[in-house]
């Protein structure tokens, strides 16, 4: 690593982490599964926030060094920096919106928002948002970006910009000198009430020729709609695995019992759904010729059935 890292963001797909170093004036670029650094990017001086586009493409480095005034644009693919935008006075932090098109950047020393447009790695507008902006962040849908103004009384401010218009349409009070701020995203499905798993991974030397066997159980909330997987789509997330079962594709062989076998994305997957009690059920799952490489304890699980899911972190069995 670097000297003095300060800020880390992972791509989405989760295999690497990009770390600014404010005091070497470069960014480590951390392959996740062997927790290791892989390369090291040159930047602009004293790199503070980073962000990942949504395509993980491209990450954007704000360099906070007064006289510089950049935003270093890092193509994640050659790990090289193919731009290099300016904002305003010491930019700080990053923020991408979630189709891509745009990153906010706030400017510590002049009161403003830069806005990025990515298309032509300009600054296409500029926002007033108060003394000593910091953090910054984008709601999910894409409506709003949410700053953390440190100001200079004794409680800061956080200015929501509206981003279709890039101005401040609401000013919220909070405490003394906010810096960073974060959007909790809104649920897409009920949450199971329990959710438990034990698993086994088998690693293959081969590409796409892993395998894993999954036991688990789940609870379903008083006010969560019932499950038919007969009817209902039903995705299965293990580690760096995911696959969508469609709609239609569990057939039912006994009162409540479901089951699949077939084949998808080439990877052969057969599973099990049954009732253990009211609102209890159990899933088992396994699957052959896989991909799941970089995949490390704990293992995050997934299971999105209809409109009911969960997620648990399990410490897996993995054979290499």
């Amino acid at each position: 690593m670097g000297a003095s890292p300060v800020g880390v963001a992972i791509t989405p797909d989760g295999t690497h982490a990009y770390v600014t170093n404010d005091g070497s004036s470069n960014v480590s670029v951390i392959d996740t599964a062997s927790n290791t650094v892989v390369t090291t990017v040159p930047v602009g001086t004293n790199p503070a926030g980073v962000a990942v586009s949504p395509d993980g493409k491209h990450a954007y480095v704000a360099n906070e060094c007064q006289g510089y005034n950049t935003v270093s644009v890092i193509d994640t693919a050659s790990n090289t920096v193919v731009a290099t935008v300016v904002a305003g006075i010491r930019p700080f932090e990053v923020a991408v919106t979630p189709d891509g098109t745009h990153v906010y950047v706030t400017n510590a020393d002049s009161t403003t928002v830069s806005v990025i447009d990515t298309a032509s790695n300009t600054v296409g507008t500029t926002v007033p948002v108060g003394p000593s902006p910091l953090g910054v962040a984008v709601t999910p849908d894409g409506k709003h970006a949410y700053v953390a103004v440190t100001t200079t009384g004794v409680s800061g401010i956080v200015s929501v910009i509206d981003t279709a218009t890039n101005t401040v349409v609401a000013t919220v009070s909070v405490g003394a000198t906010p810096i960073g701020v974060g959007i909790v995203p809104p649920p897409t499905c009920i949450p199971f009430l329990a959710f438990n798993a034990l698993l086994e991974i088998d690693l293959e030397h081969k590409p796409n020729k892993d395998h894993f066997e999954l036991l688990s159980s789940f609870t379903l909330s008083n006010t969560a709609p019932s499950i038919n997987p007969v009817t209902q789509p039903v995705t299965l997330q293990i580690g760096t695995f995911a696959a969508t079962i469609p709609a239609g594709s569990f057939k039912e062989i006994g009162p409540g019992i479901f089951v699949f076998r077939g084949v998808i994305g080439g990877v052969r997957l057969e599973a099990l759904i049954a009732p253990t009690g009211s609102l209890r059920y159990a899933l088992v799952a396994a699957a052959q010729d896989a991909s799941l490489t970089g995949t490390v304890n704990p293992v995050p699980v997934s299971l999105t059935v209809g409109d009911d899911c969960g997620t648990a972190p399990v410490t897996a069995l993995i054979i290499h």
